[in-house]
């Protein structure tokens, strides 16, 4: 369970480091995080130096919060997430997004690197998250609540906000940019996915399948904050191509779709 005092201790500790009062967030999956060096005015805090916050040993994580501006907005940035696969409790891998919340953000962007379940995706697609399913048999709410935070039975009928995606659907048109919408699948990890495991999750009506963004979108559901979820489909899910899954095919495809996803999402927050 989040404690408010331990959220408000790392939200003191940012505050005196900037003055800026960011109004969206942005969470940057496995290779996405050039979209933080494009801020302007931007403060650098390492995730080490602030209270409660874990830190991330997966490659193209480069484990920092940066907070400037772009668009004519304050944007706070997670160059690098917590993932559940780390060994990371979901407290700790949500925790950022609390912090977000009392730092002021209305609006949250969940970025990944994933695989595309959905045969008619191709690598180097961007996917807009209509919704997910849970594989993994766990909560970040489940234990105590703390109500300040929150209701203790939460509706999640749209846990991605209809509103921002059509935004993002919009200005993907005019940049035409080829923009996939689906269902993502949360699995543990490390591991990826059998050949068999992919078979059922594209039964069960997923569209692409993936280790994150879940635990943090239904906590920023849960602080009511406005969320959407943009995936990069970096390699087609197992079993679909004769051929073993790699990390570095996910580093490759996202800095070859780097460009695309950057203008998308700068676009898309002088929208917001």
């Amino acid at each position: 369970m989040h404690k408010t005092i331990d959220i408000q201790s790392a939200v003191s500790y940012i505050e005196n480091l900037t003055s800026k009062k960011p109004t969206i967030g942005i969470i940057l999956g496995s290779g996405l995080g050039a979209f933080a060096d494009t801020l302007q005015n931007a403060v650098h805090i390492p995730y080490d130096d602030i209270p409660y916050f874990a830190k991330s040993a997966a490659v193209g994580h480069a484990n920092e919060l940066v907070i400037g501006d772009i668009a004519g907005k304050t944007i706070v940035a997670m160059k690098g997430r917590f993932h559940y696969y780390e060994g990371f409790s979901l407290d700790q891998v949500t925790f950022p997004v609390r912090v977000m919340k009392m730092l002021g953000v209305e609006k949250l962007i969940i970025t990944n690197a994933c695989g595309a379940v959905n045969t008619n995706f191709a690598p180097g697609d961007l996917m807009l998250i209509t919704d997910h399913i849970n594989l993994t048999a766990n909560n970040p709410l489940m234990g105590p609540n703390n109500p300040e935070l929150g209701v203790r039975f939460l509706d999640v009928s749209e846990v991605y906000s209809k509103k921002l995606r059509g935004i993002v659907s919009d200005v993907a048109k005019g940049l035409g940019i080829t923009l996939q919408q689906g269902v993502y699948a949360w699995w543990t990890g490390p591991t990826y996915e059998t050949p068999a495991e992919i078979r059922m999750i594209r039964t069960l009506g997923a569209d692409a399948v993936g280790m994150s963004t879940v635990p943090e979108a239904l906590i920023a559901r849960h602080s009511g904050v406005e969320t959407i979820g943009i995936s990069c489909l970096t390699n087609m899910a197992c079993g679909i191509l004769d051929q073993p899954l790699s990390h570095d095919e996910v580093i490759e495809t996202a800095e070859r779709v780097k460009s695309t996803f950057l203008k998308l999402i700068t676009e898309t927050i002088a929208k917001f």
